[in-house]
């Protein structure tokens, strides 16, 4: 059996938000945000991922990408 321990909670949490936004698996996303902000990512770290990636997927997945950021971090 294979132990994932290379990468922490928080990085997993980033790279899967990350492939969610990239494929446009939104329905998925608010759900994974709120697990990423659990695992430490914060406010600042997502909207600078979601920044980024606007520009190798396009705006209007980053857009809707920053609307379920909005709702899980609307606290912070």
């Amino acid at each position: 059996m294979v132990t994932r321990k290379e990468f922490s909670p928080r990085d997993r949490s980033l790279i899967t938000i990350t492939a969610l936004i990239s494929t446009a698996s939104f329905e998925q996303l608010q759900y994974h945000m709120s697990k990423a902000k659990e695992n430490g990512l914060t406010k600042d770290e997502v909207v600078e991922a979601i920044t980024q990636l606007a520009f190798y997927v396009g705006w209007p997945k980053a857009w809707s990408a920053f609307s379920a950021a909005q709702e899980v971090y609307k606290e912070d």
